[in-house]
């Protein structure tokens, strides 16, 4: 094992702080991601949180602010939800050679896991302090401490306050059955199903009902979606659109990139994911660019807020192919054909057609 005890194939995208995922071959076949696979993304240090001494601020348009300290949130009813959590970045070196995205990770298909949560539901917390008239969003602030253009501050972010009070937001102090480990957020977290990534703050510390969305870095600046002709240097933060709700996508994990297989029946093998309440109706595979598909078998039929594994077997001839899948969710969305046409100088949402190229033998 690696650091945190991570497998030593992780591909780490940086080292400090610790960003990686698993590689594809590893990924494939597991529904439930075991922890050692489960990608890291982190801002900043892990913190060093004292569990006796920690405290959850519950603050703002609330009728009765909190202090919860973890064994008060013990004596709260508790949920389970099985949810994917995908970083906004997945896929951004697709985007990257279209376009250069300059001091961004080059994450590839490895930022996305799939995991059992389980822990205390938001909303029974926000329903402890009461909700004020006015309060329209529920922001977070994590423990975890990190610097941006010469400002030190914690991680945050915020979601709508009717998503808040949706079931399926927990405070999330386990996973996959066990206790939840520092490197995912311990001892609380909150996790967001169906939203980017970035909404499930990690080391929970605040949760502030307020008129309008955060206004931490990571909400207000860093995780927004530009139109393509803004770059990092004529930039108009106010023109940003804040990330939420994830779009559709769908990887192929086997065969890999620059795979060797025997020409003739090849079978392929990925996931697909649909964002907010919606699921995965269909997933589409071409083998000629998209001029003729076939339809994939799912291998396991789950509902909302997590991946679908899918197969579809392809009659390949020799030489050089080029496999291509889309999905579409339950709201008959499907996938943009090419990188380019969702390119952003951040690198995030990148959901275009996922192509991988082989050599058929």
């Amino acid at each position: 094992m690696t650091q945190f005890d991570k497998h030593p194939d992780l591909i780490v995208r940086q080292p400090d702080p610790f960003n990686g995922g698993p590689p594809p071959n590893l990924l494939l076949g597991n529904f439930i991601t075991p922890y050692e696979l489960f990608f890291v993304r982190s801002h900043g240090g892990v913190p060093n949180v004292d569990r006796s001494s920690y405290r959850l601020t519950v603050d703002g348009l609330v009728e009765r602010p909190l202090s919860l300290s973890l064994d008060d949130l013990q004596r709260l009813p508790r949920a389970a939800v099985t949810a994917t959590l995908q970083c906004a970045g997945n896929r951004r070196q697709e985007m990257m050679a279209h376009k250069p995205i300059p001091d961004e990770l080059p994450w590839g298909t490895e930022a996305v896991s799939n995991a059992e949560w389980s822990g205390v539901p938001l909303r029974e917390v926000l329903a402890a302090a009461g909700v004020r008239p006015g309060a329209r969003h529920a922001a977070f602030t994590g423990l975890d401490d990190t610097e941006r253009h010469g400002h030190r501050f914690n991680f945050g972010g915020s979601i709508p306050l009717d998503k808040a009070l949706s079931g399926e937001v927990l405070l999330a102090d386990s996973m996959n059955g066990q206790p939840l480990q520092p490197v995912h957020g311990a001892p609380l977290r909150v996790v967001v199903p169906g939203y980017v990534g970035a909404r499930s703050v990690k080391w929970l510390s605040r949760i502030t009902l307020q008129e309008k969305p955060s206004d931490n870095y990571f909400q207000a600046r860093a995780y927004r979606l530009f139109p393509p002709h803004y770059d990092k240097d004529n930039v108009d933060w106010e023109k940003g659109l804040m990330l939420g709700e994830a779009p559709v996508n769908s990887v192929i994990l086997s065969p890999q990139e620059k795979a060797t297989v025997p020409a003739g029946k090849v079978t392929v093998r990925g996931w697909a994911l649909a964002g907010g309440s919606r699921g995965v109706a269909r997933v589409d595979i071409s083998a000629d660019g998209g001029e003729n598909w076939t339809v994939a078998d799912f291998i396991k039929d789950e509902g909302v807020f997590v991946w679908r594994l899918w197969e579809a077997v392809l009659d390949l001839a020799s030489g050089p192919q080029e496999i291509v899948c889309r999905a579409w969710d339950t709201a008959a969305q499907t996938q943009p054909e090419r990188a380019g046409q969702v390119w952003n100088f951040k690198g995030y949402a990148n959901n275009a057609w996922h192509r991988v190229r082989v050599t058929c033998a």
